[in-house]
């Protein structure tokens, strides 16, 4: 039986760098297409009110039509749209997928974000080559679509036959998430990622602050050089494996910390003891670290901001 056989048709199981499996849901293509919609809504919305800022702005150099200069000052109005149509293009989803949420303002309005297949977090690579090929799949498509349509109205069938052609081939990348089961993009292949449902949840109470919260013995003391090595990122992976309880996760997540601060690892009852000790420990230095204005996102983040 395959080890992923339990699993609903758009569910996904990964293991972590940390040891952790976690079950995620592949976004529905609907749901895909309806963040896009909302995005594409969004860019062009700033768009129009750049258009009338620039008409307004244009309209108000009509008084000096008559000067040499009220050309290139036009010209200059021009470049500043294309500029603008430039960068939201390319760097409305960029920007926002480079964020903490992986998402842009469509996809957090769906519940959805991206996220890696491997497990690992996002990087600036994968999210760069997934963008790359999005004038290929979406705006290319748009505008060869639009094309033959302007180009059949106004010349006949004949006419628009290239149009189409070109439209055939862009739209075949454009339906890409149609042919294959895990709704990927070609860009999603490229980099190595997939759109995720990631719900809105509320807050459990701090596992710290529960009643019923197991006390750090005495032995358990740890120093700052011992904290710092993780961050927020392995904190929630860490309150995870706690509320999960399973005692292979926690034992192989005792062992990775202990390797990195050079303790012994623990055994059996004691798993569990050391990790919410270290789970207090670790949230109480973060936190002060914010009150500070210090924040450190993850392992890999050595200054902290």
């Amino acid at each position: 039986m395959s080890p992923q056989s339990h699993l609903r048709p758009d569910q996904r199981e990964i293991v972590t760098p940390e040891g952790l499996t976690l079950r995620l849901t592949l976004a529905g293509r609907s749901a895909r297409l309806g963040a896009l919609a909302v995005d594409l809504a969004c860019i062009g919305a700033i768009l129009l009110g750049a258009v009338l800022a620039l008409v307004y702005t244009q309209s108000g150099l009509g008084q000096w039509t008559k000067r040499p200069d009220a050309r290139h000052a036009a010209q200059f109005l021009f470049i500043l749209w294309t500029a603008l149509m430039f960068l939201l293009r390319n760097g409305w989803f960029l920007i926002f997928e480079l964020g903490p949420r992986g998402a842009t303002p469509g996809k957090r309005m769906l519940g959805l974000r991206i996220a890696a297949r491997d497990g690992a977090r996002l990087t600036t690579e994968m999210v760069l080559a997934r963008n790359l090929l999005r004038d290929i799949e979406i705006f290319l498509p748009m505008i060869a679509v639009f094309s033959a349509l302007g180009s059949s109205m106004a010349g006949g069938p004949s006419a628009g036959m290239v149009n189409w052609a070109a439209a055939g081939w862009f739209l075949l990348f454009a339906l890409f998430p149609l042919f294959n089961r895990d709704r990927l993009r070609a860009g999603d292949m490229i980099a190595g990622t997939w759109v995720v449902e990631a719900p809105r949840a509320r807050l459990e109470q701090a596992l710290s602050a529960k009643p019923d919260a197991h006390e750090a013995p005495p032995d358990y003391a740890f120093g700052p050089a011992e904290l710092a090595v993780y961050g927020e990122y392995e904190l929630q992976t860490l309150e995870r494996v706690l509320r999960e309880g399973h005692h292979d996760a926690m034992e192989a997540v005792a062992h990775a910390i202990c390797a990195k601060i050079g303790w012994n690892a623990p055994q059996g009852e004691e798993v569990r003891r050391f990790l919410d000790a270290y789970y207090t420990a670790l949230r109480a230095r973060l936190e002060q670290g914010l009150r500070f204005g210090r924040r450190k996102m993850d392992k890999f983040d050595g200054a902290g901001r």
